[in-house]
Formats: structure tokens, C-alpha cells, sequence
């Protein structure tokens, strides 16, 4: 068995599909836009997506911002420079637990949690 995706349900589709895409940098896999419903597969060919998805019928529903999205950065001091430059706060970090990883959260525009991660050697 292996991890597909993992699927975000949004309020603004094309604030989240800037977030990940625009600002983060994930590719466009695919999307799909219909009566009712705006979809996007992120990610890199052959590897585990974030699929962002909104519905007609979630109105103005809240989601839950108990769920963390790990990415992994190249270089966690040009990361922290672009986010200064963009206005994105970080939640927290940089957190290093051993000398291999280094790790930051920010929130996307539903408050899912965003963890940029730089993992070394």
C-alpha cells in the first residue's frame, strides 16, 4: 500500500491554489473546475499530492486546524527570508531536534497548518 494524497476541503480556491502553488511552489498536477466544484491535484508527477478541493456545498464551513501538511524546503534560511519578504508569519520554529532536521509551521488561508521542513545530510 502506498499514500496517495491527502485532500483539504477550502473556502477560497483560487486564495488556496496561490498558496500552494503560487507561493509554495507545488506544481499543478491536475484540476478541475464544473458546476459546484473547483479541484486541484499538487504535487510532483509519480509522488503523494495535496489535492485542494471546494464544494458548492460547504457554504461558509469552517474546517478543522488540527491538521498539519509537511513539505519539505531545500534551505531553511532562504525559506524564512521568502516568507519575511511575503508577509507570512511563522507560527513557530525554527524547531531543530537533532542536527539533520529544522522545521517551521505557518498556517495556508483555511488555518491548516503548514510545516516546512529542511531535512540535511
Amino acid at each position: 500500500m502506498n499514500f496517495c494524497w491527502v485532500t483539504l476541503p477550502v473556502k477560497d480556491f483560487e486564495k488556496s491554489l496561490n498558496f500552494y502553488h503560487g507561493l509554495l511552489g507545488l506544481p499543478v498536477d491536475s484540476k478541475i473546475k464544473g458546476e459546484g466544484i473547483e479541484m486541484a491535484m499538487l504535487g510532483e508527477k509519480e509522488q503523494p499530492k495535496v489535492e485542494i478541493i471546494r464544494l458548492a456545498e460547504y457554504g461558509d464551513r469552517s474546517f478543522s486546524s488540527d491538521i498539519t501538511v509537511g513539505l519539505a524546503v531545500e534551505s531553511m534560511e532562504a525559506t524564512l527570508e521568502f516568507l519575511k519578504e511575503k508577509g507570512i508569519p511563522v507560527l513557530r520554529g525554527p524547531i531543530s531536534p537533532n542536527p539533520n532536521l529544522q522545521f517551521i509551521y505557518i498556517n495556508d488561508p483555511d488555518g491548516y497548518e503548514v510545516q516546512l521542513v529542511e531535512m540535511r545530510g
